[in-house]
């Protein structure tokens, strides 16, 4: 027989006579194991010139305006480190899938743009996303939007910047 080892950790806190967090440290833990199988779906789709986090940064310049964007806005946007967003984009500009410059009015500012083929690349990581893992989370539709409205409020209250618990 298996035991799910988050269900094993929260028989331990609660053993340990830590009730009131119990049921929080298995929330936090279940989210983290979640998001890892998310990726790991993800990644494995995407495989083997895309990550989740690339495709990302692909998406988010082919919905900007003019295809490129400071790198440090991409790293805001995102909500990741500028040094994961270099290293990131250091790999799709390897594979074609974006260039970088220095801006034209300020000399100090570094621009990502995704490439033709760059788009190709993301428009065609968007249908596989799309069909095998967006429109088929394993949820009813019911509960994607309970869950949804439930990790939204969760962020709000956290400060997450922009989001709001009204849906």
């Amino acid at each position: 027989m298996t035991v799910d080892p988050i269900a094993l950790a929260e028989s331990h806190w609660r053993q340990r006579g830590w009730h009131e967090a119990a049921s929080g440290m298995r929330m936090v833990t279940t989210l983290t194991r979640v998001q890892q199988l998310l990726h790991q779906r993800i990644d494995a789709l995407l495989h083997p010139d895309l990550t989740f986090a690339r495709y990302e940064i692909l998406m988010l310049l082919d919905f900007s305006r003019r295809g490129a964007l400071p790198m440090s806005v991409i790293g805001s946007r995102l909500q990741v480190h500028a040094a994961s967003v270099t290293s990131a984009v250091d790999r799709l500009e390897r594979d074609g899938f974006v260039t970088r410059s220095r801006g034209e009015e300020d000399r100090r500012r570094v621009l990502a743009a995704i490439t033709t083929a760059g788009r190709r690349r993301a428009r065609a990581a968007t249908r596989i996303l799309n069909e095998q893992v967006f429109a088929e989370t394993g949820v009813s539709r019911r509960d994607l939007e309970a869950a949804i409205g439930i990790l939204d409020g969760l962020r709000a209250r956290l400060g997450d910047e922009g989001v709001s618990a009204d849906r």
